[in-house]
This record gives C-alpha cells, sequence and structure tokens, in this order.
C-alpha cells in the first residue's frame, strides 16, 4: 500500500482547491506530484471535482489519470465508466446489499474466493478443540454461504464435535433470509437464531454466551469510534473473535481528504479488477461494480465520516483496537494474509480469551 507523507497531503489538499476553484485542466497544472502517485493524483482531482459538481472538468482529469494507469490498477478507468452510464453525475445508483445477488457474484470471483478459503483454513488452525456443544455467531452473515463452509470445515477436521446453535446477524433482510435458508439446510439439528439489524444497534442486548464470533467484511460498515464501542459490549459474551477484512485507509481520514482518495484509489481499484477479470456476463458484472463496489466508493468520495457506508481500517489499527478493548483477557492468537499485492491485503486476526 502506497502512502503520503505529511508534506505531500498539504500540497494535495492545496492543489485541488486550486484546481476547483480557478478550473485548471490537466494540461495547465503546474505542481509537483511524485511520478508513482501521479495516476492517483489525477483520480484525487477528479474524485474532489465530480464531487463538487465540476462533471466535465473532473472527466478531463480522469481521463488523463486513466493514460498512465498501472495494470491491475484501473481506478479511474473504471469510474469513468460508471460516470458514462450515469449521465456524468458522481451519485450513489443504489443501497449497498439491496439485492443479494450483486454480493454473491462478488464473493464467488476467483481472488475473492480463494481468500475466503485461505480464511477459513486458518479458522481451522488457530482455533481449539471444543470439547463441549458450541455456540456460534456471524456478525454480517450476508448470504451465510462463508458461514456454511467455515462450520463444515471445522466439523470435518474436529475441532467441533457438535454444533449448539447460529446466531445470524444482518442488516439486509434479504441476505438475512438467505443465511437462514442455507444454514438451517445444511445443519437441521443446530438451533439457528435471527438479528436483521446492524452489529452497533444488538451488541449492547447480547444477553448470553458465544464460543466464537466471526466477522467477515462487515465491521468496516461502521467507523472507528462504534467499531470500539461494539468490540467492548461483545467482549464479556465471547471466547474467539475471528475476523477477515480489508487492510485499507477507508476510516479516520474526512472527506476530500488525499489520503483517503489514495486509500480508496488502491483499494477499490484492485477489488473492482478482480469483478472485471472474472469471465462472467456483462450485465452481471457491470451490476456488481455499479450498484455494489461504486456505490461505496460514491459513498466514501462524496460523505463525510458518520454518513458514509464504508471505514476500512489499517491493520496496525485494528490491533490496536483489540488490544485496546478486548486485552488483558484475550490475547491475539493469529495475524495472517489471505490476500496481498502491492496495492492491497485481505487478512484474518484471530483474538482469543486466554484460559
Amino acid at each position: 500500500m502506497l502512502f503520503l507523507s505529511e508534506k505531500e497531503k498539504i500540497q494535495w489538499s492545496e492543489y485541488a482547491r486550486s484546481i476547483f476553484g480557478e478550473n485548471i485542466s490537466p494540461g495547465s497544472f503546474t505542481g509537483v506530484v511524485r511520478e508513482n502517485l501521479r495516476s492517483a493524483f489525477d483520480f484525487y482531482a477528479g474524485t474532489f471535482l465530480a464531487a463538487r459538481g465540476k462533471n466535465r472538468l473532473a472527466v478531463e482529469w480522469l481521463r488523463v489519470g486513466a493514460l498512465n494507469e498501472e495494470e491491475g490498477l484501473f481506478s479511474s478507468t473504471f469510474l469513468l465508466g460508471f460516470l458514462e452510464r450515469h449521465n456524468g453525475e458522481l451519485r450513489m445508483p443504489a443501497l449497498p446489499f439491496e439485492d443479494p445477488k450483486r454480493f454473491i457474484h462478488f464473493a464467488g470471483v476467483p481472488d475473492m474466493k480463494k481468500a475466503r478459503e485461505k480464511f477459513i483454513q486458518v479458522a481451522g488452525h488457530t482455533l481449539p478443540t471444543f470439547t463441549k456443544p458450541v455456540s456460534f455467531m456471524d456478525i454480517g452473515c450476508g448470504d451465510g454461504a462463508l458461514t456454511v463452509r467455515l462450520l463444515t470445515h471445522l466439523l470435518e477436521i474436529g475441532r467441533i464435535g457438535e454444533l449448539q446453535e447460529v446466531l445470524l446477524i444482518d442488516p439486509s433482510e434479504a441476505m438475512m433470509n438467505l443465511a437462514k435458508k442455507n444454514i438451517r439446510e445444511s445443519f437441521p439439528d443446530t438451533l439457528v437464531r435471527t438479528e436483521n439489524c446492524r452489529v452497533q444497534d444488538f451488541s449492547c442486548r447480547i444477553n448470553h454466551h458465544f464460543d466464537i464470533a466471526v466477522s467477515s467484511l462487515a465491521y468496516h460498515h461502521m467507523p472507528a469510534e462504534d467499531k470500539k464501542t461494539s468490540i467492548s459490549q461483545l467482549k464479556p459474551w465471547i471466547n474467539h473473535f475471528l475476523l477477515f477484512e480489508l487492510d485499507a485507509n477507508n476510516d479516520l481520514p474526512e472527506l476530500f481528504s488525499p489520503e483517503l482518495a489514495l486509500s480508496v484509489y488502491q483499494s477499490y481499484g484492485r477489488i473492482i479488477d478482480f469483478v472485471y477479470a472474472h469471465d462472467a456476463p456483462v450485465d452481471v458484472v457491470t451490476d456488481c461494480v455499479d450498484s455494489f463496489l461504486m456505490t461505496e466508493l460514491v459513498s466514501m468520495m462524496t460523505q463525510a465520516r458518520g454518513e458514509r457506508t464504508d471505514y476500512h481500517m489499517l491493520r496496525n489499527q485494528w490491533n490496536d483496537l483489540f488490544y485496546s478493548h478486548l486485552g488483558p483477557e484475550f490475547t491475539i492468537q493469529c495475524d495472517s494474509n489471505c490476500y496481498a499485492d502491492e496495492y492491497i491485503a485481505l487478512f484474518t486476526m484471530h483474538y482469543g480469551r486466554g484460559e
């Protein structure tokens, strides 16, 4: 992952304000930008302008950025296509997770599928062997497919002997219904309970103990302050917490900050490339990108903290949060990559209660 120096953060902010205020085109821009970050700066300028309604000038900057993008990182190119499909406006076309099929397609692209399988393997390696029936909580369960595969794996390798209860938490009713169906079909003798709400609305009223809590690409939908509260509220009621998340700097940086734009440029550029690289019908791919991933990208580029939909944290920030809000009773059991390249990482983190 690439980062800006403190000096560059100030410079980029000043450049963006000048470009907006003076209607500076890419050909007239005289600022100095680090060579390997030039395409990212063009993306920053383009989103800065588009969010303020200067769509024509925004497209000029994004087109220049698209010409210089590196293989596998085409954020400006993807955003240009999105703008062309949406009347040149940087607006959210949908609510994330409104239709489960978009997330299901995303979860099935090869790189994501491999990363999710790696998460399952790591969980099997690091969890202890349970000698009593296990109660399991899935925070942000989605369609339940990952939960089915994880629990099946834990049963097959003997980490779990009997599955007593599964609690599914998700704010999407459509996702929840799919997850409930999948879990009940796979584990017909297990009690399945559901909470159709955000985890931050449920964690304050949890009232009994769970051996394992899992969250896959769900906690990043709340800002750091809510993550801290939720984790603190869960702490008395769980023994093990397994996290699968994206390592990105999309939480603490404020709207229109250069560091947020650079992080989104890298993280969403790579993730969207995963989807486009997968052989699938064009309409399915476009719907997944526009109504899921681009919806989240637009939210982060146009909405302030507290309003936007996504708050991915850096890995060290997650460790600091767990250390301060689960410790000292919990200790880190693993911190492992499930996917990693120059620009992003998907990781598994496991904190367990000491014996």
